[in-house]
This record gives structure tokens, sequence and C-alpha cells, in this order.
């Protein structure tokens, strides 16, 4: 086989490399959590540790333009999935160990930067090899591609996790503890293979990135433009108050984001529905992230269509108010799982539907000027940061105060992210179209 030349279609390498991508990250950062709980680990830790390992996707703009200085894009590409499938293989082999955890969170730790560093270098990829009209236009196929991740990983890893578990092995579903690392350790093994089976094709197939006109040269030129982006950022008009939305927006999602499958699978005497692991693939990988996908399609065009100044109060509310669909089924506990199905797939297409605002605020008022890459960037670590920071407390919150108290102060958080936004300033045009009065004149926003 011989690497194939820039020219291969996007069509062969777009998708894999954005599934792939996303396929590391949820496994780190979302599905690791359910992993934690079925070994035994409570419900404070297990959110604690996996919320850790978003720090290095949070600040990766600090180490993305020394990434750009070395070799070529494709290059740390292949790398990173070769260490990532590596990395997973051995954490299956590690399971086996007395004392395997310590072990698991130092892999898993390395592995959020290798993960890091290969978003890094598949954007450049991605931008460098395509004109703007092919970037535009493979666009959708891009996100759709990085959605499926999520299926594949938060969906069927956690349901075949359940079937192995049960049907399998023949454990005892409702029983956490270390009867579930074998099924875990299938499971890792599988996404290894996955990941390096995805490397292998992009060493054939993935072209090899340009270098960007703005790439440093040197270390020491890549520590200035990181100092001048920062300067820049904060003489911003109103930086702040863009600062607190951008970290503010999605404050009560992230309370919620990790105790939600918790609760799920909690038993009732623990105040949880008692679902298993094939089920809560099912709902969340499967129904809600359709669900998640079908919102952020309407709110985009909602937003098309009226504008972002107009609409973006709406979308907070969107964003927020559902969270309630916890709320009341922690009260009720349905056993339905139709009932259960409906209130997830609200709180997550109102999700989706709220938030295509934050990244249509950051792109037209946080981002313009002369560092809009990595002012967009900054802006998308303080919500890494947000989630990192709601996700450390939210388990040993959620243990302190129950299900019922705890989902009512989700639905409390959500007051900052109302005010974060009727306050969020509006410096440049958001490309809407001026209302018009009865006798067809602009009226003023």
């Amino acid at each position: 086989m011989h690497p194939a030349k820039p020219s291969a279609s996007p069509l062969l390498w777009v998708p894999t490399g954005y599934f792939t991508m996303a396929l590391g990250y949820v496994m780190l950062t979302s599905v690791t959590a359910i992993m934690f709980k079925n070994l035994g680990m409570d419900n404070g830790r297990a959110a604690q540790y996996s919320s850790l390992l978003i720090l290095a996707y949070t600040i990766k703009p600090l180490f993305a333009p020394f990434v750009e200085m070395y070799r070529t894009k494709k290059f740390f590409v292949l790398c990173a999935q070769v260490l990532i499938g590596a990395g997973f293989a051995g954490v299956a082999l590690l399971m086996e160990l007395p004392g395997y955890m310590s072990f698991l969170m130092a892999i898993f730790f390395v592995l959020s930067f290798i993960g890091a560093t290969q978003d890094i270098a598949s954007d450049g990829v991605y931008v460098t090899s395509l004109d703007a009209r092919s970037q535009s236009l493979y666009c959708g196929i891009q996100s759709l591609s990085w959605n499926i991740g999520p299926i594949v990983a938060a969906g069927g890893m956690v349901f075949l996790s359940g079937y192995l578990h049960t049907s399998v092995f023949g454990y005892d579903p409702k029983v956490f503890g270390p009867d579930w690392i074998d099924a875990w350790r299938i499971i890792f093994l599988l996404v290894a293979a996955i990941t390096l089976l995805m490397a292998a094709w992009h060493w054939r197939i993935m072209p090899e990135g340009a270098r960007a006109a703005d790439t440093p040269s040197s270390v020491k030129d890549a520590g200035r433009i990181l100092l001048d982006a920062f300067v820049t950022l904060f003489q911003k008009r109103d930086v702040w108050r863009m600062i607190a939305f951008a970290f503010l927006f999605r404050l009560s999602v992230g309370f919620l984001e990790k105790i939600g499958p918790f609760f799920m699978v909690d038993p009732a005497a623990k105040g949880g529905l008692g679902l298993s692991n094939e089920m809560l693939g099912l709902i969340y990988g499967t129904y809600g992230l359709a669900a998640v996908l079908l919102g952020s399609l309407l709110g985009g065009l909602y937003v098309a269509r009226r504008g972002l100044k107009r609409t973006l109060f709406v979308l907070c509310c969107a964003i927020n108010i559902p969270n309630a669909a916890f709320l009341v089924m922690s009260i009720y506990l349905p056993s339905s799982l139709m009932l259960i199905t409906l209130g997830v797939v609200v709180e997550k297409f109102f999700f989706g539907f709220g938030a295509v605002g934050f990244m249509i605020y950051l792109m037209q008022q946080l981002a313009p000027g002369k560092y809009t890459t990595t002012h967009y960037a900054f802006g998308t670590g303080l919500m890494g940061l947000c989630n990192l920071v709601t996700g450390v407390v939210s388990g040993h919150l959620q243990e302190m105060m129950g299900y019922v108290s705890y989902f009512v102060f989700v639905m409390v958080a959500t007051i900052p992210s109302f005010l974060a936004t009727w306050f969020a300033p509006f410096h440049h045009d958001d490309g809407s179209a001026p209302a018009l009065d009865a006798n067809g004149k602009a009226v003023p926003a």
C-alpha cells in the first residue's frame, strides 16, 4: 500500500476522520463515567474522574500552535490514533491487575492529551486540504460523522457492555463491582481495534495537510502569537460579559450531564430508575442523540430565519427549562420505558435546539477580529471548563442531596444562564433581517 495523493476524495477521509475523533473523545469523557459506576465507584468519584479528562480538550488552544510547527498534520493524526488504539488496548490488559484504577486514570489522562492533539491535527488537515467552497460543502458530512461517534460509544458500546455482562458472562446486571471488568475489557479492546483500523485507513487515504499561512516558525514565535491573542481578546468591548456568557450559558447542563445517566442506572433504593446498561445505551445513544440532532437542525433554521439577537434568550430557555424532565422523573420514578425515553428525548431535543445559539454567538460576537480562530477556541474552551468544573463537583453534590433535591438544584443553576444571556452584548451584525413596522420601515432592535 502507498499513501494516497492529496487529491483523494474528501468522502474517503472526512467521515472516518471525524468519527474517530468523536469515538475517542466520548469514550474518555462520557463512557468512562458509566464504566466507573459499573465497577462500583460512587457517583462523586465516577463523575469527578471522568470530568477531569475534559481538561486536555479545554486547554488545547494553548498547545495547538506548537503542534502546527512540526512535521505534517497527517503525521500527528496517525501517531495520535495509533497511540490511542494502543492505549485502549493497554487499559483492557491492565484491568486484570490489582489496584488497576490508578493505572487506568494515568493512561486515560495521557490519552486525553493525545486525543486533543488528534483533534487539532485533524481539523488542520480539513482546513488546509480543502478550499473554502469544499469546506462548506463537506461541513454537514463532517458534523454528521462526528455525531456518529457518540452513537457508537455512548449508545453501542454501553449497550454491548450490558449485553456481555448479562448474556455472555452471566452476571447480575443490577450488581455493580469487579464482575463488570470482563465486559469492559472487551469493549476497550474493540474500540482499540476500530481506532487502529482507522489509523491504517488514514495512512493510506488521508492527505498530508498544508501549512497554514500564520503557522509560527519557532517556539518563541508561537508564544508571542498566543500572548498577543490573549491581550487582544481582553481588549474587546464588554469582553467580561461575553466570557460570562461563554462560561454560564450551559451551566445547568454541565450539572446534569454526568448525573442524568447515573440516575437512570441507580436502583430505586437509591432514588434511581434501575435501568440496565442496554436500556441506557439505547435511550441515550440512540433516541437521545437523534433528538439532539433534530433539535440542532431546527434550532439552526430558527436562528437563520430570525437572527441570533432576537432568538438568543428563547434558545437559553430551550436549553434550560426542559431539564425539569429529570426533576419530574426523580419525583415519580416512572417504570414505563416509553415515559423515561420521552423525558430524555424532550431534554435532549431542546438542548440541541438551544445549544446552536452558543456556537453562533461565539462565531458572531466573541471571535471576530485579528485572531478569529484562537478567540473562538477560547470561547469553546470556557464551555469545556464549565463542563469540567460542574462535572467534578456534580457527583459529590448529588450524593449529599439525593436525586430529587439535586435536580431542584439543577433548575436553580439555570438562573445564572438566564442572566448571562440577558446581558450578553451584541457589537457585530448577527445577519438577521430587520423587523418591519406596519409602514414597512425597520424597527430598531
